[in-house]
C-alpha cells in the first residue's frame, strides 16, 4: 500500500575484544562470500544477498490511514453485532472511511436496523469483479475466520494493504486478534509500529496449449533430454500458448484428479528440468503459510512463513517413498499431465477458481514479488506457535509423571 512501509534494522555485529557476537536474528547471517585463500563466487550486480531479519519488520504509516477495507463472514449472524461495532468506531471516532462489500451492506438485519442506519449511509461499496478498489485501501480489517483472509488476499493482485485479522471463526489459524479489545488494538494499529508477518504468495499461470498435442513418438534427441531431465523444445510451442489465468496464491494450488476413478499422472518441473512424475491423487504447491492447511493434512512439515521456501506435498503417491520436499523460494514450478496419463485432472487455487487441466496445458508456479503483510498481535514467532497450540494442538499429551523414587528405575545404576 502507498501509505505503508515496513521498517527493517540492518544486523549487528557486537564487538567484545576479538570476538564478535551476533546479535539475536530469526534468518542466518550474511553468508560469507569467500572459500578459503582463493575461491570466492563469482560477482554479479544483479544479484541481491542481503536478507532483512523479519524480527526487524515493523508497520509504519508515510501518511495517516484513511480507508479502511472491512471483510465480513457472510452467512454468519453472530458477527453482525460485532460488525456494527468496528463499524461505527471506525466512523465515528476515528473519521475513516468505510468500505464493504455491497452485499454485506445490503444485509437484511443490517437494513432494518434504524439505529445504524446513518453509518450503513456513510459505507463505500463494491463488488468482487467489478469495482477494483485496490489502489485506495489502506488498510484491511476481517471479522471471521482464516477464510477472510485468504478473500481479501485474492482482491488484492498486486500490492496488498496491511491486513489485521479478528478471531471470530472456527479455526483462526491466520487471526491472532481477539475482538473483545478491538479499540486499543485498532487504535494502536492506526498509530503504527506493529509488528507484522510478510506472508509470501504464490505467482500461477495456467496456460493452455503450451505442449503438444501430437500422438507422434518423441525424437532420439528428445528422448536423450527426457532422460537427461530437461524439457525437450519440442514439446513447447510458444506461439499456441496462452495465459488463461494468473493469479496470486496465499495457501495452495492443489492439483487432483477429479472424478475420475484413475490415479492422476502428472510431471513436476523445476526450472525447466523434470524432477519427477506424480502418480496418485494429486500434488499441493503451498506456501509456508498453507503448510498448515491442506499440506499438513497430507502429511507435510509446518513451515513458519517468514522461511522462504515452497512446499510440493503429494497427495496419497502410490509410492512408500515419496516424501513432501521444500524448495527455494526463487525456483519456477511447472506441472503438466504426463503424456501417458488416462484421465485430466483439475486444479484449484485456495479453494476457487477450479478448473481442469488438458493435455499440452501446463500450471507455471514462483514465488510472488507481493506478500500478504499480515499484522501480528504480539510478535510473528508468539503469534505462530500459539496458533499451532490453540488451533492445531501441535504436541499436545498428557505429560508424563515424574518417578516418586529413583531406585525404582532399572536404568539406575545402585
Amino acid at each position: 500500500s502507498c501509505s505503508a512501509c515496513t521498517r527493517n534494522s540492518e544486523n549487528i555485529l557486537f564487538d567484545k575484544g576479538n570476538i564478535f557476537l551476533r546479535a539475536h536474528f530469526l534468518h542466518g547471517p550474511y553468508p560469507a562470500t569467500h572459500f578459503g585463500p582463493k575461491a570466492c563466487i563469482l560477482p554479479n550486480p544483479t544479484s541481491v544477498m542481503h536478507i532483512q531479519d523479519p524480527a526487524s519488520q515493523r508497520l509504519t504509516w508515510n501518511k495517516p490511514p484513511v480507508n479502511v477495507l472491512v471483510i465480513r463472514k457472510i452467512r454468519d449472524e453472530s458477527l453482525v453485532e460485532p460488525f456494527k461495532q468496528l463499524c461505527g468506531f471506525l466512523v465515528e471516532e476515528k473519521q475513516m472511511m468505510v468500505y464493504v462489500e455491497r452485499r454485506v451492506a445490503d444485509d437484511v438485519t443490517l437494513s432494518k436496523d434504524e439505529a445504524f442506519g446513518s453509518i450503513r449511509n456513510q459505507l463505500c461499496t463494491f463488488r468482487e469483479g467489478y469495482d477494483d478498489i485496490s489502489d485506495c485501501i489502506d488498510l484491511i480489517i476481517c471479522l471471521g475466520g482464516d477464510g477472510t483472509l485468504l478473500y481479501a488476499s485474492s482482491l488484492f493482485q498486486g500490492s496488498v494493504p496491511p491486513v489485521m485479522a479478528f478471531h471470530l471463526g472456527s479455526l483462526g489459524f491466520l487471526t491472532p486478534f481477539k475482538f473483545e479489545s478491538y479499540k486499543t488494538e485498532v487504535a494502536k494499529v492506526l498509530e503504527g509500529n506493529a509488528a507484522i508477518t510478510l506472508r509470501s504468495r504464490l505467482k500461477v499461470k495456467v496456460v493452455k496449449d503450451m505442449l503438444q498435442r501430437t500422438g507422434q513418438q518423441p525424437t532420439c534427441r528428445e528422448t536423450q533430454q527426457e532422460h537427461n531431465g530437461l524439457l525437450p523444445h519440442g514439446h513447447t510451442n510458444s506461439e499456441a500458448g496462452k495465459v488463461t489465468l494468473q493469479l496470486q496464491v496465499l495457501n495452495e494450488v492443489v492439483v487432483d484428479r477429479g472424478p475420475s476413478s484413475y490415479l492422476s499422472n502428472v510431471d513436476l518441473y523445476l526450472d525447466g528440468r523434470l524432477i519427477t512424475s506424480v502418480q496418485g491423487d494429486g500434488v499441493i504447491v503451498s506456501t509456508p503459510t498453507g503448510s498448515t492447511a491442506y499440506a499438513a493434512a497430507a502429511g507435510a512439515s509446518m513451515i513458519h512463513p517468514n522461511v522462504p521456501a515452497i512446499m510440493v506435498t503429494p497427495i496419497c503417491p502410490h509410492s512408500l517413498s515419496f516424501r513432501p520436499i521444500v524448495v527455494p523460494a526463487g525456483v519456477e514450478l511447472m506441472i503438466a499431465l504426463s503424456p501417458d496419463a488416462r484421465n485430466n485432472v483439475w486444479v484449484s487455487f485456495d479453494g476457487r477458481r477450479r478448473q481442469e487441466i488438458q493435455h499440452g496445458d501446463c500450471i507455471k508456479i514462483t514465488t510472488s514479488c507481493y506478500p500478504v503483510p499480515s499484522i501480528c498481535c504480539h510478535d510473528l514467532v508468539y503469534d505462530w506457535f500459539e496458533s499451532l497450540a490453540q488451533c492445531l494442538h501441535w504436541n499436545v499429551r498428557k505429560r508424563q509423571a515424574r518417578l516418586a523414587d529413583v531406585s525404582d528405575s532399572s536404568d539406575t545404576e545402585n
